[in-house]
């Protein structure tokens, strides 16, 4: 599956909106770059950047579960399915305390 093409502004806001992503992309670059000057051989290399992919790759599916939390939230507050867990029980009177 190829990814969609999204603009460089596009990339920026998508980034900012998601700081952790974006900490991850960053320390990807910096390994790429080799920005510390710590990665003369091919393996360290390796090492560094299979531990930043498996990061944002966690922290993606993080995101991804929280956005996914907020649109399920939305479709049933707009859908007025949505219940809470309320301090009454069925009969609309509080609650007497936990059983034994």
């Amino acid at each position: 599956m190829q990814a969609k093409r999204i603009s460089d502004e596009d990339m920026v806001r998508r980034l900012n909106e998601q700081p952790e992503l974006r900490e991850r992309v960053t320390a990807l670059l910096l390994a790429v770059q080799d920005e510390g000057g710590d990665l003369k051989r091919a393996d360290d290399a390796e090492q560094r950047l299979t531990q930043e992919l498996r990061r944002m790759g966690q922290e993606a599916m993080q995101a991804w579960a929280q956005q996914q939390v907020k649109s399920t939230e939305r479709e049933l507050r707009a859908g007025g399915r949505a219940h809470r867990e309320g301090k009454k029980n069925s009969s609309g009177t509080p609650r007497s305390g936990t059983s034994a």
